[in-house]
């Protein structure tokens, strides 16, 4: 059986193929069979003596549903639909508004808006609640569903209903669809040997996409790197950890995960054919970074190979396995946590930076309304974190030079 390990919200996958039966040998096999007579009896009432005629199939999906809305926030039920859309994400294209939502206190929830797409246009942020869409409530209503009911045809509209902390009424915003398209690597030089790197997703892509800026920039005579991984929500378990080990030793353990049946207990370390394990560095997080950014920041900071620059992360650190069923639907079944090298869970914390930096919300309004055609190094000029992160490159910078082969992140992470 081939599954699918996830980290993020529904924008995440990563297929692999484990033997092994997924059962627990505790389960009390008697116990189980005794309740499923009671569904079945449910199952032949509802068909015989409901008002309406229900086909036989979206009584058993909906059966489904209701059980895994009983689990926890990520596990769900993927009709053939769903499940084909899903396969497909991980590319870097698809159809929608590029936004990363996911399910927080059962409230359908921001994650990240994705740079330059129509929902980070429209002004939609992390940890708006999206109340309706489309009029409908999402009250109750599974990831998967919400998903499908955002995507659609490029130039069609969809109006979002959104709750935001501080506001006193919901506010709707109607947001044109597009063909959703993302660079997962944007690169700049910001001279003096200081490369910056902004990694919006973990795609399929992007540690080879990595591995060629940080290539050019090598080439160019980079002497410390800023790494940007604001607003970014996650992505595969494995580009993650492929870009961690771009920074880290050969053998360092990058992430490890842990379940209640043993093929979901798995380590992940470093075996970069290239890496710069010595390359002064930094860490920018926010609060729409979550998962495999969070795994990220999490390995650089417990190896004290990064300091981490920016504010609270969000905090999303459980393992999704994705299990194709016999119909072409699919399961999405939370299987394990994960944690980092020191064995933190992140889950419903987060990463706290060595340095917190907030951004004023005037701030962040204005650059979102700033044109398209503004030059990226004048924006960073103008980033509040931005700055403060070069300010301690250039800290980390002046102790190497003063003491040569000392780790010049250590010497400047806050005690």
């Amino acid at each position: 059986m081939k599954k699918a390990f996830v980290i993020g919200s529904l924008l995440v996958v990563l297929t692999l193929s484990l033997g092994g039966s997924v059962a627990s040998k505790s389960t009390d096999g008697s116990a189980t069979y005794e309740q499923l007579k009671l569904f079945t009896e449910v199952l032949s009432i509802v068909q015989n003596q409901y008002v309406d005629e229900v086909p036989p199939k979206d009584l058993i999906y909906s059966a489904i549903k209701g059980t895994l809305r009983g689990l926890d926030a990520h596990s769900s039920f993927l009709d053939p639909d769903s499940y084909k859309e899903m396969q497909v994400e991980t590319t870097g294209s698809f159809g929608g508004l590029g936004i990363e939502i996911t399910l927080r206190d059962d409230i359908l929830t921001v994650v990240s808006p994705i740079e330059g797409t129509p929902a980070y246009r429209a002004g939609l942020q992390t940890g708006d609640r999206i109340v309706k869409i489309d009029g409908l409530v999402t009250k109750d209503m599974q990831l998967p569903d919400a998903v499908k009911r955002m995507r659609g045809k490029p130039g069609s509209k969809v109006t979002i209903t959104v709750v935001r902390e501080g506001w006193t009424e919901p506010k709707d915003f109607e947001i044109t669809r597009e063909q959703i398209r993302v660079q997962s690597v944007r690169s700049h030089d910001l001279g003096g040997g200081i490369a910056y790197v902004k990694l919006r997703q973990f795609q399929e892509q992007s540690p080879g996409d990595m591995g060629a800026a940080l290539e050019k920039a090598s080439k160019a005579g980079m002497k410390a790197l800023l790494l940007d991984l604001r607003n970014n929500p996650g992505g595969l378990l494995t580009a993650a950890v492929e870009v961690t080990e771009e920074f880290i030793d050969d053998g360092k353990l990058v992430v490890y995960t842990e379940g209640r049946v043993r093929n979901q207990n798995m380590r992940f370390s470093a075996h970069a054919k290239k890496s710069y394990p010595t390359l002064p560095m930094v860490v920018l997080v926010n609060q729409g970074s979550a998962s495999a950014s969070e795994i990220v920041a999490g390995a650089l900071q417990d190896w004290g190979r990064a300091i981490v620059v920016g504010t609270q992360t969000f905090g999303k650190g459980s393992v999704q396995t994705i299990i194709p069923l016999s119909d072409g639907s699919g399961l999405r079944l939370t299987t394990a946590k994960y944690f980092t090298p020191k064995g933190r869970s992140i889950h419903g914390k987060g990463i706290t930076p060595d340095i917190i930096v907030e951004i004023p919300k005037e701030t962040t309004a204005a650059v979102r309304e700033r044109p398209a055609s503004l030059d990226p190094m004048e924006e960073l000029k103008k980033d509040v974190q931005v700055q403060r992160a070069l300010d301690v490159i250039k800290t980390m910078r002046i102790i190497e030079q003063q003491r040569p082969g000392q780790n010049p992140q250590a010497q400047v992470r806050p005690q």
